[in-house]
């Protein structure tokens, strides 16, 4: 079984300023001449973590990271202005553009699945192959299946710490309830929901329990602006239109693609990589029998860098063909 690649430090790192008040962090790593490749966090609001460039091969890619708008060194911190996930693709072509690159291959899991999906969509031109983990749809069903009834009934105890901020008469609508102390000016009743919120999505993250993944989480720093721009873009189903995913796959035709999914993933259930694999007939679906969510899993990590080392490999050979 594959595991991370060893530990490297960025050669660059860039502050990039975009729309007011936004600043994005961006950095690369690995073989400057290489491959390039945008790793798309989670989320949306958890930022890059320390494991993210790990995935790739540092002799043969270009990896480059950012945090997305209002999380990670990003700064406004938790920002919700001008945060949405049409700036969003934006703000990837505009480091796209600031970085020399042509056509660059995409890496994203949960909600970055979701952003390298509406990116490669509207810039196809763009993206020399997408390797996915966890797919997030963000449906109506997906949202409610997560933070109104669905993995409710799997993760009973956790629900219950999950639903402890909201007074009884406001738990019908769940995500709105919370996204009105998210933004509220008591900043107290703000940190309150969100731990909670975070701590909820941490909990059920992982087949087996992983305090590690736990204690990210529940980070005050990541928890804050994880959970108000999550709740941000959800209570505003994400900027999408319904099914809009799914309704433009036709645009990733000829993009070779992998997707990698946990069996038993309990926040994105597997129905949405089924969905996206069907209206997607480029990209090939590994379902990983013993995993959750989590992109640190160990069938979800060998899988991903299979993935990276394959795509590498296919890319190389057509650099040779075309010679």
């Amino acid at each position: 079984m594959l595991m991370f690649y060893p530990e490297i430090k960025p050669y660059a790192r860039h502050q990039i300023p975009v729309e007011a008040p936004h600043e994005l962090y961006v950095d690369e790593s690995g073989n400057p001449d290489g491959i390039p490749v945008l790793f798309i966090h989670g989320g949306p609001g958890a930022g890059c973590g320390k494991y993210d460039r790990r995935f790739f091969d540092p002799e043969l890619y270009r990896i480059i990271l950012f945090d997305q708008r209002g999380c990670g060194r990003s700064t406004p911190h938790a920002e919700l202005e001008g945060n949405n996930t049409h700036k969003l693709v934006e703000d990837i072509e505009h480091i796209r553009n600031q970085l020399g690159i042509d056509k660059w291959a995409i890496f994203g899991g949960s909600w970055g699945s979701t952003l390298g999906l509406v990116y490669a969509e509207t810039h196809p031109e763009r993206v020399l192959g997408l390797i996915l983990r966890g797919i997030f749809l963000c449906r109506d069903q997906d949202l409610h299946w997560f933070y109104q009834h669905g993995a409710s009934s799997i993760f009973p105890d956790y629900w219950q710490d999950f639903l402890t901020p909201i007074p009884e008469a406001e738990r019908g609508d769940l995500m709105k309830a919370y996204y009105q102390r998210l933004t509220s000016d008591n900043e107290l009743q703000m940190m309150s929901a969100a731990k909670a919120w975070s701590l909820w999505e941490g909990r059920c993250a992982t087949l087996r329990p992983n305090q590690d993944v736990v204690d990210a989480f529940s980070n005050p720093f990541k928890a804050l602006a994880l959970a108000k721009i999550e709740a941000h873009y959800f209570i505003h189903k994400a900027f999408l239109e319904d099914n809009q995913i799914l309704a433009n796959a036709d645009k990733l035709a000829g993009i070779p693609g992998m997707i990698v999914h946990g069996r038993y993933d309990m926040v994105c259930p597997l129905d949405n990589a089924f969905a996206l694999q069907k209206a997607w007939p480029d990209a090939e679906l590994q379902i990983i029998r013993d995993a959750g969510h989590a992109s640190r899993e160990a069938g979800i990590v060998d899988a991903l860098i299979r993935a990276t080392d394959a795509l590498a490999r296919k890319l190389r050979n057509d650099t040779d063909q075309m010679a």
